[in-house]
């Protein structure tokens, strides 16, 4: 029973083991049945006829044309110049003599490939081996019976097929690569861009909390108490952004998240509340209102209406730190309403300046849910931005 079970297990891996093979060898094969079928009697005179030349027995002579058109085929991807070049000469020697062979077949199969994997000389490739033929057929004209010269110019045209399908396969392979090179790239893009946006949200709603809380610090060097409640404050701050920061790496890196002892994750929905406390301890006051019950399977719009919630508080506290803002969250049964606002009446003099990079990447998330999302600054001050988010989209 432990043989039969491991016998699934091997048999993948002998495809795998062929492909490491060298490609040369990988290549032979196909040269040597073609060297094989040659000398069968059965074959024998059955070949590629060009000339009227009649058939003649097989001798020493035979063997050497058929082992210069087989064996050389193992060099088509290698060193398609050599092979084409051994193949033509094997196939002159063939059709001189009179052989017939059945390895003649191996001409049109070197011709393509050398259209095929050829990179170098192309057309010095094509003038000499047109050339070669030109010379192959006077000689062949001379000695035999004086077949019509359609012949020939026919069986050269066959070539030039070859020839063509082999550089149609080159440009079909060269098309797909750099498709997959485009595919890759905008996927390496969009991959940068992904990590950028997260490390936005993360590190500048703490590192702005942060910031906020130390520079309120300074004043309360007169009351100890408060002053140690911020930078408690500031502690626990950066210990979320560390928190954050090993998630986001998780998701990077599988490998990454090791310790068993690390803060498990809230859903987002769930950390809503602990964001506005966040910002409240940084000096904002913050009326929090969430509304309806959250779906069981919300996909990606809990995520994204966290973030909403997330860049605009930081906005508050960069542009209207201590104004009054207000956070709505409405849970429907096919969306997620978002509204987040303040009353412009704080001061933005102690906090950092933005790039705009927040709400750009915000509106990005939202249309890709398929949602609306605006960012307006009433006549009175401050700012509200408003998020529809449809639930269930897994994107």
């Amino acid at each position: 029973m432990t043989a039969r079970r491991g016998m699934p297990d091997m048999m993948p891996g002998i495809p795998e083991r062929w492909r490491r093979l060298d490609v040369t060898v990988r290549d032979l094969p196909l040269g040597v049945l073609l060297l094989i079928a040659s000398l069968l009697p059965a074959l024998r005179g059955n070949g590629t006829e060009i000339g009227g030349l009649p058939t003649r027995s097989a001798d020493v002579l035979a063997g050497v044309a058929a082992v210069l058109q087989c064996l050389p085929l193992a060099l088509r991807r290698r060193w398609p110049h050599l092979c084409l070049a051994l193949v033509s000469i094997g196939f002159a020697l063939d059709q001189i003599r009179g052989y017939h062979l059945f390895a003649g077949t191996a001409l049109p199969i070197a011709l393509l490939c050398a259209g095929s994997y050829l990179e170098r000389y192309r057309r010095a490739t094509v003038a000499v081996a047109s050339l070669a033929f030109v010379a192959l057929s006077v000689e062949l004209y001379r000695r035999g019976p004086g077949d019509p010269v359609a012949e020939f110019v026919t069986f050269y045209l066959a070539l030039g097929l070859a020839w063509g399908i082999g550089t149609w396969m080159r440009s079909a392979r060269a098309a797909e690569a750099e498709r997959r090179g485009r595919v890759a790239e905008d996927a390496r893009n969009a991959e940068r861009t992904r990590i950028a946006r997260e490390l936005h949200d993360v590190v500048t709603h703490h590192v702005t909390a942060m910031v906020v809380q130390s520079e309120a610090a300074r004043y309360l060097t007169a009351a100890p108490d408060r002053l140690d409640q911020t930078l408690a404050a500031v502690s626990d701050t950066g210990r979320r952004a560390i928190t954050d920061l090993r998630h986001l790496l998780d998701l990077l890196n599988p490998d990454h998240g090791t310790d068993r002892n690390a803060e498990p994750r809230t859903p987002p929905v769930g950390r809503v509340l602990t964001l506005v406390e966040q910002t409240r301890r940084a000096g904002q006051p913050v009326e929090f209102t969430e509304e309806g019950t959250p779906a069981a399977s919300t996909g990606s719009a809990d995520l994204v209406a966290y973030r909403v919630v997330q860049e605009a508080l930081t906005n508050a506290l960069k542009y209207d730190h201590g104004g009054r803002t207000s956070v709505l969250v409405h849970h429907g049964e096919r969306e997620i309403t978002v509204r987040v606002g303040t009353d412009g009446t704080g001061s933005g003099a102690a906090s950092p300046g933005g790039s705009g990079r927040g709400l750009a990447g915000l509106r990005e998330r939202v249309d890709v849910l398929g949602g609306d999302f605006s960012a307006d600054r009433p006549e009175g001050g401050g700012f509200v931005v408003r998020a529809r988010i449809p639930a269930g989209s897994p994107s």
